[in-house]
């Protein structure tokens, strides 16, 4: 298999360094493959839509055949979840106690990490919908630190979740045991599907270990680190690296992008090349274990759904998973393009 040819492929890296560019291209690239491919934007940015000259949504939206794309805002993202929860539970509490519920979790909607929750819970969504809806799911993520603790918020959230649940279950006792003794003894039946909240929690939990099933599976998911070829990228590259090593998120790629090209003319062009080839170097060995790819830099933005298409299949041309190129000849790689 291809390393960018898994169902679930998260691009990721700094700011500025080509994310939307080469997730972009490579979605087309899929779907040119017949592929139903879904692209996925959660960059605040919203760079995607930019990119390909659409207007985009929270629903996805047809681009061309068999490709389709959304951008998904955090902070709407949470204010619609919370409006669910609200509505979920509206039947469950007394009256008395509505407005009090809801006072909580409108802080609870302000409290740090409500926004990633709120965002991994649609992910774990569109996870469900690979091999049924869509083949492919690929990601434009937002810059790097945001995105790693995305990924990793499967483990603390099942942790949560499970605690959310043993609490609703002593609560349905309680309240069981309240019903008995008003209904003189008569054995109350106690069902799952009885109680809408115990019964939501048990779908959220058993969706939120599907999705960390399959981005620890690296036939399923891998992440694509983009990097420019700057010392500064690549060390926050390594550090990425080892956070998702510790994670066991499976890495499909590491792909340099806008690198000067040796055919490229004057003094400045020649300084900046020096500079990246040691760059490129240290990429070589310090990443040797994964495939790693390179794409120079055009002359002019890339924009417009050609020029993307053109990036994805360059920057795809090499990428099979296990691959080792412990020499790699940079210039023989494909040319791609610069950032957006």
């Amino acid at each position: 298999m291809l390393a960018l040819d898994r169902p679930l492929l998260f691009f990721g890296g700094k700011g500025g360094v080509g994310k939307t560019t080469l997730a972009v291209g490579r979605a087309l690239q899929s779907a040119s493959g017949g592929h139903r491919t879904l692209l996925v934007s959660t960059d605040p940015a919203h760079s995607t839509a930019d990119a390909l000259g659409t207007v985009l949504g929270s629903a996805p939206t047809a681009i061309e055949p068999s490709l389709w794309a959304v951008e998904i805002d955090p902070g709407d993202e949470a204010d619609r979840y919370i409006a669910e929860v609200k509505e979920r539970i509206a039947d469950t509490v007394p009256p008395r106690l509505v407005a009090e519920v809801e006072r909580h979790f409108d802080i609870a909607r302000l409290s740090p990490g409500a926004e990633e929750a709120a965002l991994f819970d649609r992910f774990t969504k569109f996870m469900d919908q690979v091999g049924t809806t869509y083949d492919r799911i690929v990601f434009d993520t937002a810059p790097l630190g945001h995105t790693l603790r995305l990924l990793t918020l499967p483990e603390q959230l099942q942790a949560w979740m499970r605690g959310l649940i043993e609490r609703r279950r002593k609560v349905g006792v309680l309240q069981r045991m309240w019903e008995n003794v008003r209904s003189s003894g008569h054995p109350v039946k106690a069902e799952v599907s009885d109680d809408p909240v115990l019964a939501a929690l048990e779908e959220r939990r058993a969706r939120f270990i599907r999705a960390r099933n399959a981005i620890t599976d690296p036939e399923r998911a891998g992440f694509v680190f983009v990097v420019l070829p700057e010392w500064l990228a690549l060390a926050e590259t390594e550090r990425g690296v080892a956070t998702l090593d510790r994670h066991d998120i499976p890495i499909a790629a590491v792909i340099a992008n806008r690198v000067v090209s040796a055919g490229a003319e004057g003094q400045f062009a020649a300084e900046r090349r020096a500079e990246q080839s040691e760059v490129l170097q240290a990429i070589d060995q310090r990443l040797a274990r994964f495939v790693r790819l390179c794409v120079r830099q055009f002359d002019g933005d890339v924009r417009g759904v050609d020029a993307l298409r053109r990036v994805g299949a360059a920057s795809g041309t090499q990428a099979r998973r296990g691959e080792q190129m412990r020499s790699v000849d940079w210039e023989s790689l494909p040319i791609g393009g610069r950032v957006m």
